[in-house]
């Protein structure tokens, strides 16, 4: 699946349709954004399950003030509509690939309850 792009608009509804999405927060003036744009893109061509989505920081700065973005590329990713990572930095692929199977692998329910337990 290729990358979509998200807006204030469809943020939400993404967010929450979806079992597992990673957010790629950017700006095309952005050098380490540039490089980790085909990492993002090749990642979403072989994990098809997932969606793969990218907010540009420059045409979306209220919603990533909202998602509190300091530094880009950031990159988030949402389980089951609630947000269990984010990092600011390019991702090289293999980090990138420890991520997905660390999302894909979470037990939701167990963490929210590991978390209440705390």
């Amino acid at each position: 699946m290729s990358t979509v792009e998200l807006s204030a608009a469809d943020f939400e509804q993404t967010i929450t349709g979806n079992e597992m999405v990673l957010v790629d927060f950017w700006a095309s003036w952005c050098g380490p954004c540039r490089m980790f744009a085909p990492i993002f893109a090749a990642a979403s061509d072989q994990h098809t399950d997932i969606v793969f989505a990218k907010v540009d920081t420059e045409a979306e700065q209220e919603l990533a003030a909202a998602a509190r973005i300091t530094s880009i590329p950031t990159l988030m990713a949402f389980k089951g509509g609630s947000l269990v990572f984010s990092q600011p930095g390019a991702l090289p692929a293999q980090a990138l690939e420890q991520v997905i199977e660390a999302v894909r692998g979470l037990d939701l329910a167990k963490a929210r309850e590991d978390a209440r337990s705390a």
